[in-house]
């Protein structure tokens, strides 16, 4: 991620990813990144065609729909920053007992830094500031994630089921919202920006893969965990509760 010499950063470290930079202050926008309004209506050259064939550019997104894809791209790069950590945490206790869920720990915490990484991507590329609450959910996945993980394999398995619900309902919703767009955009004769269509995508992809973390937990034991209705709803209702703050602040 780019950012101009002058701002103030800071790095946290993760001792199973590489550090990053990151915004000391979240309302201050990455000022290198090129200004441009968030899924422009521009045409590319190559979808250009000439006047007589009368083409059409993209539709331009409303106020309220960017508002929400703002806000959608923020609460999302905040969600994956707190499975990174939960996973990082977790991992060293539960291995300690269980070194044979290595390479499954080891899996779907890359595939969550790979998430991560591309929200990070879109945040600069949309000019998106990241949730004010960065540091008490980097504080909060690390106690979720090495508690669980104390907890044993069972436990641990458990949150990544009550995480990996929420997650996945939560973008199931950003699924089905840009796809009525798209079918609002199609009945009125319009033009679909690409990038919503690549966006669309993007969180289909990132759908799926967290709902295989959810099968693999399952397949685990999760639900052997113990007490497990009181520890997956209150994790669950943890997890709603990040996501509807992140989304505002």
């Amino acid at each position: 991620m780019e950012v101009t010499k002058g701002m103030h950063l800071f790095r946290w470290r993760c001792p199973a990813i590489p550090p990053f930079r990151q915004w000391s202050n979240p309302h201050r926008f990455v000022s290198s990144v090129r200004r441009r309004p968030i899924f422009a209506a521009a045409a590319s050259s190559r979808a250009m065609q000439t006047a007589s064939d009368h083409s059409k550019q993209p539709v331009q997104l409303s106020q309220e729909q960017k508002d929400f894809l703002e806000s959608a791209l923020r609460v999302n790069q905040a969600g994956e920053l707190a499975a990174t950590l939960i996973y990082t945490a977790q991992t060293p206790p539960l291995l300690q007992s269980h070194p044979d869920l290595r390479n499954l720990m080891k899996h779907m915490h890359g595939q969550e830094a790979g998430h991560f990484a591309t929200f990070n991507k879109l945040l600069a590329k949309h000019r998106v500031r990241p949730t004010a609450m960065y540091p008490v959910w980097q504080a909060a996945a690390s106690i979720l994630g090495w508690s669980t993980g104390v907890m044993g394999r069972e436990a641990a398995m458990a949150c990544t089921e009550a995480v990996e619900t929420e997650i996945g309902n939560h973008y199931n919703g950003q699924v089905r919202e840009l796809f009525r767009w798209m079918q609002d955009i199609r009945s009125k004769g319009g033009e679909i920006d690409p990038e919503l269509e690549e966006l669309i995508n993007t969180l289909k992809r990132i759908r799926d893969e967290e709902l295989e973390h959810l099968d693999h937990a399952v397949e685990n034991d999760a639900k052997e965990a113990q007490p497990y209705e009181p520890l997956t709803n209150i994790i669950r209702y943890g997890c709603r509760s990040a996501i509807w703050i992140s989304e505002r602040v």
